[in-house]
């Protein structure tokens, strides 16, 4: 299948990914943290969403050699100008491997952990039709914008943990209280810990996976 073999340089889609064919109608748009790539996320979909489609692009910005989806500055400090140009060559790439490989585009859910969620979130507050919702994991509010989008009909899961270096707190809350001031429904859950994901989080993740997905 295109874009499963991690020596390919690039694909025709513009971003190397990976694709693996469900039974289900929806997709899940795999978004991984810094240093990550198109593999990492794969079990952890599978696991979490089993028949889904699972869409997996690799970031294209390099930090010190570890892929990511858009540059940042400094710890919580990110290029806005950058995410944003990343952000709409994501949503093109979604488009077209959604045609390429014949996904309904109205059934595209996100699953990102920390920069990837971080990208999940920029995409839903920028290209609101090009996801349903999406599972952020260890996600913050990447960037304000205005006018809000209408995310009414969608949905979202935010997981963050209570002692998180990578996301604080105040961000997470700023980025539920923006999803839902667009109209999205959205639950936040908040797990005693920092950036590494647990268990009871995961089948959380799971549950709302199994009553939005179908």
């Amino acid at each position: 299948m295109e874009g499963q073999d991690p020596n390919r340089a690039m694909t025709p889609l513009n971003f190397i990914h990976r694709f693996e064919p469900g039974a289900s109608a929806s997709t899940l748009l795999l978004l991984h943290g810094t240093g990550g790539n198109e593999h990492d996320l794969v079990p952890l979909a599978a696991q979490l969403a089993p028949g889904a489609n699972l869409l997996s692009p690799r970031g294209r910005v390099l930090e010190n050699g570890a892929p990511r989806f858009f540059r940042r500055l400094a710890m919580g400090v990110f290029d806005e100008t950058d995410l944003k140009a990343q952000a709409a060559d994501l949503a093109r790439f979604v488009r077209d491997a959604a045609q390429r490989y014949g996904l309904d585009a109205q059934r595209v859910y996100a699953l990102g952990y920390s920069n990837g969620a971080n990208m999940a979130a920029a995409l839903m507050l920028l290209y609101p039709e090009v996801l349903a919702g999406a599972v952020l994991l260890r996600p913050m509010l990447p960037l304000e914008v205005e006018p809000l989008p209408d995310l009414s009909g969608k949905a979202a899961f935010l997981a963050a943990g209570t002692h998180d270096p990578w996301s604080p707190t105040a961000r997470v809350q700023a980025l539920a209280d923006y999803l839902k001031k667009a109209g999205a429904e959205v639950q936040l859950r908040w797990q005693a810990g920092g950036h590494p994901l647990y268990a009871e989080e995961l089948a959380a993740a799971q549950e709302w996976l199994a009553a939005h997905l179908q």
